[in-house]
C-alpha cells in the first residue's frame, strides 16, 4: 500500500498526464465535491435539529462552521500523514471516519454530540481525503495539470447542486436521522475513491542492490524560506476573508429586496451551474502553452475580477440585478476555483506540495471562520447588505494587489540579483596573468619515467 516511501516524489517517475491518472482525477473530482459541498449541503437539515433540540438557528450554524474548521485548520495535521503513511492509506482511514461520523450522527442526544460527530469526526475525515487527492493528482499530471485541476474543481459545484435537493428529500422521507445515516453510507464512497490513488513506483534498476531513500521530513517548514510561497500564503488568507461572503448573504440580500425565497434561492443554482463550467474552462485556459507560464498572475486578475464584481454587485436594486451578479461571481468564483491549488503546485513544486498545501489550509482556516461572522456583524450594526459585499470586495481586491505585486518585485529582484557565489568560484581570478611558455614547456614535460614520478624545478614543493 505504499508507506512513506510513496510519497518521496521519486524523480525517477514521469507524470503519465493520462492513463490511470483519469481514474485518480475522478476521484479527486468526487473527494473535491463532498470535501467543499457537504459543509454547505449539510444546512438543509438545520430546521429539523432547530425543531429537535430546541436550539437556534446560530447553534446549528456551528455544524457547518466546524466541518470547515476541520477541512482547513487540519493541514499540517494531513501533511505529516501523508508523508509517513502515503497517500492511499491517509484516505481509506479518512472514508471510514467521514462515514462513521454521520452514522454517529444519527443516533445523537444532544447538539453537542452533533458537534463532536458530523463536525469533528466526519470534518476530519473529508480533511484526510482531500488534501491527498490533490498531491496524487500532482503526481499523475504535469503537463496537463491546470485542465486536470479545472475539472478536479468543478467538483465542488456539481456536488453542491446534487447534495442539496438530495438531502432535502431525504429528509422529507426519513428524517434527519434516516437522512444523516444514508449520507454517511454514501460517503464510504470516499474509500473507494482512496482505492483509485495508485502510487507512482521508481523503476527498479536491473541487477544491484536497491538504492537507499533518503528520510523525509514529516513536516517541511523550510517552504517558508520561499519568498514565492510566503506572498501566495498571505494573499491567499486575505482572499479567503470575502471569498465565501458573498454566497452566504446573496439570498438574504434578494429577500431583503423583496424578492419571493423561492427566485430568492435559485440565485444560488444559477451561480453553482456557471460555476461548473468555468472551472474547467479556466483549467483548460491555464493550460496553454502561452499561458501557463503566466499562471500567477492569471490567478490575481481572477481574484481581481472576483473582487471587482463584489463591489459592483453592491449596486443591485433588484432582482435581475442580482442575476447579473451571479452570473460574474460564478465566473470569477470558479476562476478561483481552478486556479489556487494549480499555482502553488508551481510554486513549491511536487515535493513540497505535501506540506505547503497544509500549511496554507492551516493559514486558511483563521480565516474561513473570521469571513462570514465579520460580514455578519457588519450587518447587524448597519442593517445593509450593500456594505458586506463592498467590505467583501475591498478584501478580495487587496488579496489580489498583494499577489501581483509581491511576484512583481520578486521578479525584478531575481533579475537584479548577482550570479550564483558557486559560479565565481570556477572563474578564474582577473588579474591573474599565465605565461604561455611556461604551460607549454610544463605540457611538454615527461611525467614518469620507468614507473618513478619525476620532481621537476615546476612541479617540485
Amino acid at each position: 500500500m505504499g508507506g512513506a516511501a510513496v510519497d518521496e516524489g521519486p524523480s525517477g517517475v514521469k507524470a503519465p498526464d493520462g492513463g490511470w491518472g483519469w481514474a485518480v482525477l475522478f476521484g479527486c473530482f468526487v473527494i473535491t465535491g463532498f470535501s467543499y459541498a457537504f459543509p454547505k449541503a449539510v444546512s438543509v437539515f438545520f430546521k429539523e435539529l432547530m425543531r429537535e433540540f430546541g436550539i437556534g438557528y446560530s447553534d446549528t450554524a456551528w455544524i457547518s462552521s466546524i466541518l470547515l474548521a476541520m477541512l482547513y485548520g487540519t493541514g499540517p495535521l494531513c501533511s505529516v500523514c501523508v508523508n509517513r503513511f502515503g497517500c492511499r492509506p491517509v484516505m481509506l482511514v479518512g472514508g471510514l471516519f467521514a462515514a462513521l461520523g454521520m452514522v454517529a450522527a444519527s443516533f445523537c442526544r444532544s447538539i453537542i454530540q452533533v458537534y463532536l460527530t458530523t463536525g469533528v469526526i466526519t470534518g476530519l475525515g473529508l480533511a484526510l481525503n482531500f488534501q491527498p487527492s490533490l498531491i496524487m493528482l500532482n503526481r499523475y499530471f504535469s503537463k496537463r495539470r491546470p485542465l486536470a485541476n479545472g475539472l478536479a474543481a468543478a467538483g465542488s459545484p456539481v456536488f453542491l447542486c446534487a447534495l442539496s435537493p438530495l438531502g432535502q428529500v431525504l429528509q422529507d422521507h426519513y428524517g434527519w436521522r434516516g437522512g444523516f445515516l444514508i449520507l454517511g453510507g454514501l460517503l464510504l464512497n470516499c474509500c473507494v475513491c482512496a482505492a483509485l490513488m495508485r502510487p507512482l513506483l521508481a523503476p527498479r534498476p536491473s541487477g544491484g542492490p536497491q538504492p537507499s531513500r533518503q528520510p523525509r521530513r514529516l513536516l517541511d517548514l523550510s517552504v517558508f524560506r520561499d519568498p514565492g510561497f510566503v506572498i501566495y500564503a498571505v494573499a491567499a488568507s486575505i482572499m479567503v476573508l470575502g471569498l465565501f461572503v458573498p454566497p452566504v448573504f446573496v439570498v438574504s440580500y434578494a429577500k431583503d429586496l423583496g424578492v419571493p425565497d423561492t427566485k430568492a434561492a435559485f440565485l444560488l443554482t444559477i451561480l453553482g451551474f456557471i460555476d461548473i463550467f468555468a472551472r474547467p474552462t479556466a483549467g483548460f485556459i491555464t493550460g496553454l502553452q502561452k499561458v501557463r507560464p503566466y499562471s500567477v498572475y492569471l490567478f490575481s486578475f481572477a481574484m481581481f475580477f472576483n473582487g471587482f464584481t463584489d463591489l459592483t454587485g453592491s449596486t443591485a436594486s433588484d432582482y435581475g440585478g442580482l442575476v447579473v451578479f451571479c452570473i460574474f461571481f460564478g465566473i470569477s468564483y470558479g476562476m478561483v476555483g481552478a486556479l489556487q491549488f494549480e499555482v502553488l503546485m508551481a510554486i513549491v513544486g511536487t515535493e513540497k506540495f505535501s506540506s505547503a498545501i497544509g500549511l496554507v489550509l492551516l493559514m486558511e482556516a483563521v480565516a474561513v471562520l473570521i469571513g462570514p461572522p465579520s460580514g455578519g456583524k457588519l450587518l447587524d450594526a448597519t442593517c445593509v447588505y450593500k456594505y458586506v459585499f463592498i467590505l467583501a470586495g475591498a478584501e478580495v481586491l487587496a488579496s489580489s494587489l498583494v499577489l501581483l505585486l509581491g511576484n512583481v518585485c520578486l521578479g525584478k529582484r531575481r533579475q537584479a540579483a548577482p550570479p550564483p557565489a558557486e559560479d565565481k568560484l570556477h572563474q578564474p581570478p582577473a588579474d591573474l596573468r599565465v605565461d604561455s611558455q611556461e604551460v607549454e614547456h610544463f605540457l611538454k614535460a615527461e611525467p614518469e619515467k620507468n614507473g618513478e614520478v619525476v620532481h621537476t624545478p615546476e612541479t617540485s614543493v
